[in-house]
């Protein structure tokens, strides 16, 4: 039994979710594709697929093995392409994360973009607030926003964004408008679970004032775009990066609170586990995101 053939195979058929879509994509037979799978049950002494009449869905075990074995295939192709020679050209998968707001609301023609400029790449997007563990979820490289997790990881500046202070005019109709940080503290406050400051927020001004403030509401989230779309809904004050919050005060949906007080800026960053090694695509990924920050219309106030 060839092992990594037996690999392959099986998430083919996961990918193309059947053995027969599965068999046409590898040019063998349904049976040789049906004979892989079960040696390599036999192999690891678990059952990898539950299969019906209808259909076919992997088990828990069976889409734990898929997602470890795609990186490891994946690493094989690479290591092999750096033998032959092949190292500088970007192939392969790259299973990358980024925040869920930040990849939704102003990544996307990036990562479009990109694919277009690199065919040979497979992305494998992985969206989460959450600094997610580089081992423990087969990463190659992450987007972060303020936090880069370990002190271990290689971190890049790739652009940077503001804190912004937002309510909906007609929240602000009914509560009134804040006139200084102190006064958020009587005002219903939506709070992020990853905001760097916990509820703590300290504001600066121009002349070099400087005003901290603990505020608090009865909502609370670890999906900022969540707590925006409830700020619409009148719900409240709500602190969000200038890329969530910035096209619906240019719309009228939200109005800037304490536009005279600034909030702290957080770079936006490309993370990596090490600079030893690094893969093309990692490289490449890297470069061209230094580069499409640097000439996409972010405002002002997101500029590297």
């Amino acid at each position: 039994m060839d092992r990594f053939e037996a690999m392959r195979v099986f998430c083919a058929v996961i990918e193309a979710g059947s053995f027969a879509a599965a068999a046409n994509q590898l040019g063998l037979s349904t049976t040789a594709v049906s004979r892989h799978v079960a040696q390599l049950e036999t192999l690891l002494g678990v059952r990898l697929l539950n299969r019906t009449t209808r259909r076919m869905r992997p088990t828990d075990e069976g889409y734990a093995y898929f997602e470890r074995s795609t990186q490891l295939l994946a690493d094989l192709e690479e290591t092999e392409a750096s033998v032959s020679g092949q190292a500088q050209r970007p192939r392969g998968r790259l299973r990358l994360t980024a925040p869920i707001a930040l990849a939704t609301l102003r990544l996307a023609p990036a990562f479009v973009a990109f694919s277009r400029r690199f065919p040979e790449v497979t992305l494998d997007l992985v969206l989460s607030d959450n600094v997610a563990d580089f081992a423990e979820e087969g990463l190659d490289m992450a987007i972060r926003v303020g936090r880069v997790g370990s002190d271990n990881l290689v971190a890049r500046r790739v652009a940077e964004t503001v804190v912004l202070t937002a309510a909906s005019p007609a929240y602000l109709a009914r509560a009134g408008m804040p006139q200084h940080p102190g006064d958020l503290a009587r005002h219903i406050c939506l709070t992020y679970h990853y905001a760097a400051g916990g509820n703590q927020a300290e504001f600066s001004q121009a002349d070099g004032s400087v005003a901290s403030v603990r505020y608090s509401g009865p909502f609370h989230s670890n999906n900022g775009m969540l707590l925006t779309e409830m700020a619409v809904a009148d719900a409240g004050i709500v602190f969000a990066p200038c890329f969530i919050l910035q096209p619906l005060i240019d719309r009228g949906a939200l109005q800037r609170v304490l536009p005279d007080w600034r909030l702290r800026t957080l770079p936006i960053q490309v993370v990596y586990p090490t600079r030893r090694h690094l893969s093309a695509k990692v490289q490449a990924m890297t470069a061209f995101l230094t580069d499409w920050f640097a000439h996409t219309p972010w405002g002002a106030e997101t500029k590297p």
